[in-house]
């Protein structure tokens, strides 16, 4: 269906309906397993490859803006894609399906844990969507590398991404602002794809719209800015009222999440050790061993992985008052964790989206782009490697610090369903949603028939 008329121009490139992107974002949020590198990459293949609705270059453009955030990449990605798409409506329907899914199923999962133990149904289960979610994180790493990467300086400076964080044990911000100064002071060094620019057919829906209408990303600013302010205001206001309470350990749940939420740059893995420093040793909210299971249900679970706070946040609730503490204390770590992501894109996309047309700003978030092809890379052989193989041990030499696998845990059931999840895919191109049902399923009769 045609937009509608300007004064002066003809219908508008028609955008996706709203009802058409709920049902989008919803299967996102479902099926968005694997951590940050499976999600960005069912984000592109949703929203770039098959829909055309956004470029690449502005698909990498948002991605290189969240990866500089604090809070999970991919979440705060779907919102600003959402934005894009529908305004502030669209933001926040694409945030909130984005970790809806997860946190329901965290919930129930904390719940079984804390009444019945682990669940080896559930975890056949989800065994086989691992698996099958490491062959597509591969299938995105090689599409975003040989998009991304148009120059011998990318290639160059993803290789030197990769090898900072997985040999060096480079601090992951570091890696991302030294890549964008790259950038910005070698500005010939570096370019992306040209918006709405595809190897064939017409441009995305969004940069044909943006021609036609270029007024709309100023009207698209002002509501943003309110809403983020909103969310600032959501984000505190009841922290506050915990706090000046003295709500016991709600109030040291929201604190300490909130506290969190501003310092998690490069995503949950960054900040780990210390949630399981403080959780364990500092305030006492659950045992080691507990927070190893919370780390195993939020990476085979869909949503961010910082979806293993509300799994800290349910144990401190349910150690304190029992079951309803544990649902009240769990949702609360939920909404610190997820409202300040909603302020960080409503109150700063705005202004990256001013930036497309500056050449040096514009080559310092192609750099970005190019630092973050080695860090999917990272992220794509850590999730691998624990896949894979059962141990995984950090050898040192000297400045090096290299996570290498155990061979003789290699596990052959892993190693068999992403060996299907491969034919599924690439082989018989059997798609996303039957590939990930039958690899889920024969994980499912795997782990029944052999344990």
């Amino acid at each position: 269906m045609p937009g509608p008329d300007l004064p002066g121009r003809g219908a508008l490139p028609a955008l996706p309906g709203f009802g058409a992107a709920l049902r989008v974002w919803l299967r996102i949020g479902l099926l968005s397993f694997g951590g940050p590198a499976g999600q960005i990459a069912l984000l592109h293949r949703e929203v770039v490859d098959e829909r055309r609705w956004i470029s690449d270059a502005r698909f990498l453009h948002a991605l290189n803006f969240c990866t500089l955030l604090p809070g999970p990449e991919a979440q705060q990605l779907a919102t600003y894609l959402g934005w894009l798409l529908h305004g502030v409506r669209g933001g926040v329907a694409a945030g909130v399906l984005f970790v809806l899914p997860g946190m329901a199923v965290m919930l129930a999962l904390s719940i079984l844990y804390v009444t019945l133990g682990e669940v080896p149904l559930v975890a056949g289960l989800f065994f086989g969507l691992r698996c099958a979610v490491l062959v597509l994180v591969v299938e995105a790493l090689l599409r975003v590398a040989r998009r991304a990467l148009r120059t011998r300086a990318a290639w160059a400076l993803a290789a030197a991404a990769f090898a900072a964080l997985y040999a060096l044990a480079v601090p992951f911000p570091a890696v991302v602002l030294a890549a964008g100064l790259v950038g910005f002071l070698a500005p010939g060094a570096f370019r992306g794809a040209a918006h709405g620019a595809a190897r064939d057919g017409p441009p995305a829906l969004l940069d044909a719209v943006m021609a036609a209408d270029p007024g709309r990303p100023a009207r698209l600013a002002a509501s943003a800015w309110r809403a983020g302010w909103a969310a600032v205001a959501l984000w505190l206001l009841p922290v506050a009222g915990l706090a000046l309470g003295g709500a016991g350990v709600l109030a040291d749940v929201a604190l300490f999440f909130s506290k969190l939420a501003v310092v998690t740059v490069g995503g949950a893995y960054a900040v780990l050790a210390y949630v399981a420093q403080e959780a364990v040793q500092g305030y006492g909210w659950l045992r080691p061993e507990q927070m190893l299971v919370g780390l195993g249900l939020a990476e085979t679970t869909p949503g961010p992985l910082v979806l293993v706070l509300q799994f800290v946040g349910f144990l401190a609730g349910y150690g304190a008052g029992g079951l309803g503490e544990a649902v009240l204390a769990a949702l609360l770590t939920v909404w610190v964790t997820f409202a300040p992501c909603f302020a960080f894109i409503f109150l700063g996309a705005p202004y990256v989206e001013r930036l497309h047309a500056n050449r040096a700003l514009t080559s310092a978030l192609a750099a970005v782009t190019a630092a973050v092809v080695g860090v999917i890379a990272n992220l794509a052989l850590w999730f691998g490697l624990r896949v894979l193989f059962a141990a995984v041990h950090r050898v040192q030499a000297g400045p090096l610090a290299l996570d290498l696998p155990v061979a003789a845990s290699l596990d052959p059931l892993a190693l068999g369903l992403a060996a299907l999840a491969a034919a599924l895919l690439f082989g018989t191109r059997l798609g996303l949603l039957p590939t990930l049902g039958a690899t889920a399923a024969a994980g499912l009769a795997a782990r029944l028939a052999f344990g």
